[in-house]
């Protein structure tokens, strides 16, 4: 059942659509190089421009988190820095906070501004008809399955999700346990990378790429097994 739908995902993110929301991703990178919002993608640069708002650094940090994960820009670097700013256990949870806050708007934001397309979509589409219909035959484990075995690009599946009939509640929770194993692997490595260039033990850091190479494989295995 899971490798039909996952096939149909596939065909699913290939349309039109998919492609303009890429090419706008493009360009929106293009402008975090090359203009002053690069600021982002420097580590240095980000953690020195955030700690002027000592005292609610870390509601400017969920901000600009979720505004970069609605706009499609991905949280890996800031998850990363999260973990350098925040440490280890903090940081996670405001990662993981962010992280399901940004996919939550871009979900509301498909389902109210792209409703009329998404109607007009599934109505015509057949393989868009049939991925809402795996969906809602089991929402909270679909969800909570793409975010666990990342077989699809995490920024696009927000916006799908929110063209399906799928209850927010059961989005909202699948994504918030989804994203935990991510989120404390790249925290982890922000965390201990920051102890290691300070001198202290490289032990935790090497730990941390390893637990992330072992959640790297996953999916790979996962499609091994089910011959995706």
């Amino acid at each position: 059942m899971f490798k039909k739908t996952c096939q149909k995902f596939y065909a699913v993110i290939i349309t039109k659509k998919a492609i303009a929301l890429l090419l706008s991703g493009l360009i929106l990178i293009i402008l975090f190089i090359f203009t002053p919002l690069k600021i982002v993608f420097d580590v240095t640069l980000f953690k020195s421009f955030i700690r002027q708002y000592e005292g609610y650094i870390e509601i400017v940090f969920i901000g600009i988190y979720t505004v970069l994960t609605v706009i499609g820009i991905p949280g890996t670097i800031l998850t990363i820095v999260g973990g350098s700013l925040f440490g280890l256990w903090h940081g996670t949870l405001i990662s993981i906070v962010s992280a399901t806050l940004g996919a939550f708007c871009a979900f509301v934001a498909a389902r109210y501004l792209l409703q009329d397309f998404a109607q007009q979509k599934f109505s015509k589409n057949k393989q868009l008809n049939k991925f809402q219909t795996a969906v809602l035959d089991c929402p909270f484990s679909f969800v909570l399955t793409t975010r666990l075995i990342p077989i699809s690009p995490f920024n696009l599946v927000n916006y799908l999700f929110g063209l399906t009939t799928i209850n927010w509640a059961d989005y909202t929770v699948a994504t918030f346990v989804g994203v935990i194993p991510g989120s404390f692997a790249y925290t982890w490595i922000g965390h201990s990378g920051e102890e290691a260039m300070s001198g202290g033990d490289r032990l935790s850091f090497f730990m941390a790429l390893t637990f992330l190479a072992l959640l790297s494989i996953i999916p790979l295995l996962y499609r091994r097994r089910k011959n995706i």
